[in-house]
């Protein structure tokens, strides 16, 4: 999982708080280091009882977990963790859910486990459930390269393309995009990627729901796979043939926002992005026929 800076110690009453959620006292509290959000994390254990902690630190954090806490009330399933409780607060709501310590976290990945999880999303976007349609969460999800025509700075800062390429592709890559259908009925994480995904005893399980909507599921799909590509997995378009509307907006989502200044409440944020659309570009120009990047 992804280093961060260690969380800050939780207070008494904050404690207070998590024990009563628990039901339980732990006698150790180990700081969980990963995400790319300071939210803070603790594995909690007494003796043989154990759970995972999450606490916000701010006001993104605490939105982010009050999501995470709609998307375990809306559903419960074998590839999600098992949700043991939420506490709201103005300022510092917390979740319990069960700890996955012993879990095997990828990369590497083996085909095995590539399968294991195909198997997981599919069994994941079969489930309806109460939450929210992806363009009321973020509705400017399908936008992005039509954000970039706005203003190309951000993008061509990352030299990854020059401003002939981008004035060439645009139009292709805008059109497709457009064409992508956004929301559905599925349940969908929108939020997959290795540090979102690891492997226990019971099977395969999905982290973090705090972006979890009902939506496309090749989108949802389309979403991970760059960055399993990216972690030495096969190209998208190997799992997800025949979708280049789906890579024009993935591409664009990264495209839009991986130049663009750090998040102060999320300052890895722009890293990954910047990792993602290093293979989500070259997917959408294969996807769409365009020529290489000059």
């Amino acid at each position: 999982m992804s280093r961060a800076a260690a969380p800050l110690a939780l207070t008494p009453l904050e404690r207070a708080r998590a024990e009563a959620v628990l039901g339980w006292r732990p006698a150790a509290w180990r700081p969980v280091h990963g995400g790319y959000t300071p939210a803070r994390r603790y594995a909690v254990a007494a003796g043989e009882r154990r759970a995972f902690v999450k606490v916000a630190s701010n006001r993104v954090t605490a939105n982010m977990l009050r999501c995470e806490a709609r998307a375990y009330g809306a559903a419960q399933a074998p590839f999600m963790p098992r949700f043991i409780g939420w506490a709201d607060d103005p300022q510092t709501p917390l979740l319990a859910i069960e700890d996955l310590s012993d879990a095997t976290w990828p990369p590497p990945w083996t085909t095995a486990q590539i399968d294991q999880t195909l198997a997981a999303i599919e069994a994941m976007h079969a489930m309806r459930a109460d939450l929210p349609a992806l363009t009321d969460l973020d509705p400017g999800v399908a936008d992005g390269w039509t954000a970039v025509a706005r203003d190309t700075a951000p993008f061509l800062s990352l030299g990854v393309a020059s401003k002939g390429w981008l004035e060439t592709a645009l139009p292709a890559l805008v059109g497709a995009e457009a064409r992508c259908p956004v929301d559905g009925d599925a349940l969908a994480h929108y939020d997959l990627r290795s540090d979102n995904i690891c492997f226990a005893a019971s099977g395969v399980k999905f982290v973090d729901w705090a972006a979890a909507a009902r939506g496309n599921p090749a989108l949802d799909l389309g979403f991970w796979l760059p960055s399993l590509e990216l972690e030495g997995g096969p190209a998208p378009e190997a799992i997800l043939p025949g979708h280049p509307e789906v890579a024009a907006l993935v591409s664009g989502y990264f495209a839009a926002r991986a130049g663009l200044p750090i998040i102060p409440s999320a300052p890895r944020v722009r890293d990954i992005q910047r990792a993602q659309l290093a293979t989500a570009l070259p997917w959408a120009i294969r996807a769409l026929g365009l020529p290489p990047p000059g």
